[in-house]
């Protein structure tokens, strides 16, 4: 009987392709670890120094606060990627002109108020973040100012509880109808907008982000100052501090691209707009207006979207002349 070959040449080929697919799923492995560790983030979060932990809403806030508990309250929001650190400048002025200011790092911000579910930063939790912090301070009628996502979230606080506010001020972003309004029917906004459609993917945002050591958002600061650069560092250096913050646009992505109509606003409002904005066309901007039932002031500025590091005196002149009138 005639014994048949070994398929010799077969084997070693199916080996051969074996061990390859067994190294490019371990690349895959080792590669999906690396862009998790750095997504993730591995500093741990401390209370800030000069800032006083408030528990509110059921997580525990860092909060700046400063000037005198008998002048006039004024609560300031920021936006993304900041913290309370870019208002320092102002609340040091407004103590000076008589008051009382305070700025929260907000949801996912806070090292003690960073829930792991999307869902958790939805616009109607971060608003009752806000008042609830205002509440366990005793502040009752407040100014209300906020700028970017801040913004959004101070629209949403104006439109619901008008009877709380003496006045607001948004920096940049439009009444959030208008802007979901532009976002749909404006193509320059929709274009404008591709940054956050981006960011409805999971871990990569968070990655490209913190690459290279914060390469591209380090690039986003380059208005900012060293020392305020060196705090958001730290601060989006830590453990899903960047997921928390990305994960604003991700649980609130259906009310810009479906639209939300959170009402007229029935307060006092400024408006304060750079016409040189990469994220918000002149559209939403411009579309402001026809949601106001009270007085409202719109201010155009030669300037981008950071009013504050780019234009400091026009912005800190029309705040105080916007608080003083009410």
């Amino acid at each position: 009987m005639k014994l048949k070959p070994k398929p010799v040449k077969q084997n070693k080929t199916l080996k051969i392709m074996g061990a390859i697919l067994l190294f490019l799923l371990a690349v895959c492995i080792i590669g999906l670890i690396y862009v998790n560790k750095v997504a993730v983030g591995s500093g741990t979060g401390t209370l800030p120094e000069g800032y006083t932990r408030i528990t509110a809403n059921g997580y525990s806030f860092s909060v700046k606060i400063s000037g005198s508990k008998q002048d006039t309250p004024v609560i300031l929001l920021h936006g993304f990627p900041e913290s309370s650190v870019m208002w320092e400048s102002l609340m040091s002025n407004l103590n000076k002109n008589g008051y009382y200011t305070i700025a929260p790092d907000q949801r996912g911000y806070s090292f003690g108020a960073r829930p792991k579910a999307v869902g958790e930063y939805e616009l109607t939790h971060l608003a009752k973040d806000i008042l609830s912090i205002v509440d366990s301070l005793g502040v009752d009628k407040f100014h209300l100012i906020g700028h970017d996502w801040g913004s959004i979230v101070g629209w949403q606080i104006a439109a619901d509880n008008p009877e709380r506010l003496l006045t607001y001020t948004s920096l940049s972003v439009p009444h959030l109808t208008a802007f979901s309004r532009a976002y749909r029917e404006d193509s320059l906004q929709f274009k404008a907008s591709r940054y956050v459609r981006n960011f409805q993917v999971k871990k990569i945002p968070e990655f490209m982000l913190a690459r290279s050591n914060y390469k591209m958002l380090r690039s986003v600061w380059r208005e900012h100052q060293e020392k305020e650069i060196h705090s958001y560092l730290d601060l989006f250096s830590q453990q899903n501090a960047l997921t928390s913050a990305l994960n604003w646009y991700r649980a609130n992505f259906k009310l810009i691209a479906e639209g939300k109509d959170i009402g007229m606003i029935k307060v006092p409002v400024l408006f304060i707009w750079g016409k040189n904005d990469f994220a918000l066309m002149r559209s939403g901007a411009e579309w402001t207006e026809d949601y106001m039932e009270d007085y409202y002031r719109f201010v155009e500025l030669d300037a981008g979207h950071w009013l504050i590091q780019e234009s400091y005196e026009e912005v800190f002149n029309e705040i105080t002349d916007h608080l003083g009138k009410f």
